[in-house]
């Protein structure tokens, strides 16, 4: 009796043990998730812009603002430098209201190295970080004096090598005080080139290189301001203008508002 008891306790416990999972279904599934939000992403990816719409949305920007303007005020290459370098992370409003009296008294390196870093900080102490970037002028206004003769270089490299400028200084610069074929790209710039599709990129450079790649040479001259006051006053961050947007039915933005 005692045998057979405990052959029937044996059949009883294998009968209750659990059967392991199947992993490969489980392993499958997960991997379908996966997969499937990249295909979805794939099938929104607009269409590029062709050689004709895009002569046709700067024809249009041309015939609108034939000879658009920046808006940082300056006298001369260097005052411009400076501007740029100050309105960085601040408006244009606000950096030509401290800088129009700034540049009565300091319009060159030597001007701004006499009047000093502690003074240039009164100045512009109403423009955000004041501190690093009276630093960065009289650091810049230094080298330009020891290392350029106190004149603006003209390529992008040795103005890149400016303290407090970076590739949108240069490319800023460049044009409007050169007349090079440069694109700045600012947050402007760079909404318009994302959320049109004319040229998404995920970073400025991106923007900035896929911009010229597309743009015939006759509009790069006044491009990037075309492009900047676009972002501005009509392509906005939150509120884009689109009833009134000049390029409406070549934007490749799904969430028009019109």
């Amino acid at each position: 009796m005692k045998k057979i008891t405990r052959r029937a306790a044996a059949k009883s416990i294998s009968k209750s043990k659990p059967k392991p999972t199947a992993a490969p279904r489980v392993a499958k599934s997960r991997k379908a998730k996966k997969t499937s939000p990249k295909s979805t992403a794939a099938a929104k990816k607009p269409k590029p812009w062709t050689e004709a719409e895009v002569r046709e949305a700067f024809e249009r920007f041309r015939k609108a603002n034939p000879e658009p303007k920046g808006e940082l005020e300056h006298l001369n290459p260097y005052t411009l430098l400076v501007a740029v370098v100050l309105s960085a992370q601040a408006t244009d409003a606000g950096v030509n209201r401290a800088t129009r009296a700034l540049f009565q008294v300091a319009d060159t390196p030597q001007k701004m190295l006499a009047l000093g870093e502690e003074k240039l900080r009164e100045y512009i102490k109403t423009i955000g970080l004041y501190r690093t970037k009276a630093k960065n002028v009289i650091a810049l206004s230094e080298k330009l004096i020891r290392e350029f003769g106190g004149e603006v270089p003209r390529t992008r490299e040795e103005i890149e090598s400016l303290p407090g400028a970076g590739r949108k200084t240069a490319n800023v610069v460049l044009n409007m005080a050169f007349g090079e074929h440069t694109m700045a790209v600012d947050t402007h710039v760079f909404r318009v080139g994302n959320r049109t599709g004319l040229a998404p990129g995920k970073t400025p450079l991106e923007v900035e290189l896929g911009l010229e790649r597309v743009i015939p040479d006759e509009f790069m001259l006044h491009a990037h301001h075309w492009l900047i006051l676009h972002g501005r006053y009509t392509c906005l961050a939150r509120q884009p203008r689109c009833a009134v947007c000049l390029i409406n039915d070549l934007c490749r933005w799904p969430e028009k508002t019109i």
